[in-house]
């Protein structure tokens, strides 16, 4: 289904929708008819020798250069080619697809100024496949991102390099095979090309929505650990999480409820202990903090993705242009640091399960490092090694970048976001947690093995479907492949898409993870 673009609705989901998948876009009629209103108020202020930033002077600490009639014109180009200063390895093309929606979408809000042949452009690119060829490093999060989105912007004047069908072509060639003219840049174009934070708002667009996904993996996997441990069911009754009031912890125990259906566990017929450790018993805290973290980050980039970050920004109604900051990535840098933390967190705990799978003092009955043969064998013992090692590098990984500001522009940009950094690490990040809750799963499959009591529906599926990628090791052999399967295993959602065809989905709507049944007692005054 096309996504329609009008400014004010476009979601994680659209985002990735148009991203990954490759879902048609379309600029909504009032959208068109917002950019040309404000076009016409733009030309009109350029005739009347209006000084506005960006577009009649130059920019950063050359704010307050005044240019003529012909510099005007030429400045655009040259903005973008000394702005189009990245370095190293490609962004992924899925990246530069989000920035280049999220783009249009600030555009349709009639704010930007720019002909409506650059927003049509930005269109046309994505729905006849031309990605542009785009470093991903070089933005510091404010000015936008500049590098990237500079870069990207040189397929307005036919040059740089594109992806069409494919190949990696010179950007006039791919515009010539996919039927785009080129529009040229004329006064305001080239900054309002790439004056915002869209490729890191992008960049967490998607990871959020694969976050999401991963939470949901993370409690099929803890549900997995605490069937093969033998927990004990109490603290994961969603009456315990509502009365505290943490959406997030709410909804993780009605999902590790959920997995663990049907199980002899779940139906109290197995011998517990009293009460179990932290990492089995606080899991609903721990990746409830997440899910709530991520629903503020979502919020966040959200709103980012809706407004109109660009400098400066222009009110036709009132004949009014404003310059500020509206491109300063912070708004997004800082709940994306946030995400890194719970992403980090999340698997520092799915660790120590693992542990707890592999040490006899702690498994409740199974073998020493889950294998038969213990001595001659030393089963899954490098496992934990390996998922320690990537937690490591999520630990350095997960700095805050917020705080990393280094001036920049003669000190005119003396504070910025490093929100870039921030996004590339999550990158990173993520993809270790892949690896780190595949051991875990592999491991709980393993430790499911010896046990023989009735497992929970949602449960039992996640370990049938494991055991298509790998085997039960019933002696010692290389297990590179079988992590290497894990983490693509993971990173698919194939266990979450079969559980949650089985037993129904693990979203929750808000107010079943908000609801109250318990008040406090009030104060008598």
């Amino acid at each position: 289904m096309t996504i329609i673009i009008t400014g004010s609705d476009l979601s994680i989901e659209d985002v990735l929708q148009v991203a990954r998948h490759n879902e048609k876009v379309e600029l909504h009629p009032d959208a068109i008819k917002r950019i040309n209103v404000c076009r016409e108020m733009l030309e009109e202020k350029i005739i009347a020798k209006e000084i506005m930033y960006g577009v009649n002077t130059g920019i950063g600490e050359f704010s307050e250069v005044i240019l003529d009639d012909q510099q005007t014109k030429d400045f655009q180009k040259y903005l973008i080619y000394n702005h189009a200063a990245g370095i190293g390895d490609p962004a992924p093309i899925e990246y530069v697809r989000g920035a280049m929606v999220s783009r249009a979408n600030v555009h349709a809000h009639g704010n930007s100024g720019c002909r409506i042949e650059i927003t049509q452009t930005f269109i046309d690119m994505l729905n006849k496949g031309v990605t542009p060829y785009v470093c991903q490093k070089g933005s510091v999060g404010a000015s936008g991102d500049l590098a990237p989105m500079a870069q990207l912007s040189l397929l307005l004047m036919g040059e740089g390099k594109a992806y069409y069908k494919g190949e990696l072509l010179e950007g006039k060639e791919a515009m010539d095979r996919a039927g785009i003219p080129v529009p040229g840049l004329q006064a305001r174009d080239g900054l309002a090309a790439i004056n915002g934070s869209n490729l890191l708002t992008a960049m967490s667009a998607i990871l959020l929505y694969d976050f999401n996904r991963f939470l949901k993996q993370a409690e099929i996997a803890a549900a997995m650990t605490l069937e093969a441990l033998l927990a004990n069911m109490k603290p994961y009754h969603p009456k315990l999480h509502i009365i505290r009031g943490f959406p997030g912890a709410v909804r993780c125990s009605k999902s590790l409820n959920k997995v663990l259906e049907g199980s002899d566990l779940a139906e109290g017929k197995l011998k517990i202990r009293v009460q179990d450790a932290y990492s089995m018993r606080s899991t609903p805290q721990v990746i409830g903090a997440a899910h709530d973290a991520l629903a503020f980050a979502r919020t966040q980039v959200e709103i980012e993705l809706n407004g109109v970050g660009d400098n400066p920004i222009f009110f036709p109604e009132e004949k009014l242009t404003l310059t500020g900051a509206n491109f300063q990535g912070t708004p997004v840098s800082l709940p994306m640091d946030m995400i890194s933390a719970a992403i980090t967190m999340v698997c520092v705990m799915s660790e120590r399960r693992i542990n707890r799978l592999n040490k006899p003092a702690l498994s409740i009955g199974l073998p020493p490092f889950l294998t038969k043969g213990a001595g001659m064998f030393s089963g899954l013992m490098l496992s934990q090694y390996t998922a320690c090692m990537q937690i490591v590098e999520q630990r350095i990984l997960s700095m805050p970048a917020s705080i990393q500001s280094i001036p920049a522009a003669a000190d005119q940009e003396d504070f910025v976001s490093m929100g870039m950094n921030t996004a590339i690490n999550n990158i990173q990040i993520m993809d270790n947690a892949y690896g780190i809750l595949g051991i875990e799963l592999m491991a709980a499959a393993q430790a499911l093995d010896f046990r023989e009591h009735k497992f929970g529906n949602g449960v039992q599926k996640a370990k049938d479907v494991i055991r298509k990628y790998v085997e039960f090791l019933d002696i010692d052999r290389p297990l590179f492949d079988d992590h290497t399967n894990m983490l693509n295993l993971v990173k698919s959602c194939e266990i979450l898409e079969e559980v949650e065809k089985l037993i129904g989905s693990l979203e929750f709507p808000p107010e079943i993870t908000s609801e109250k049944q318990y008040q406090p007692p009030r104060s008598i005054h």
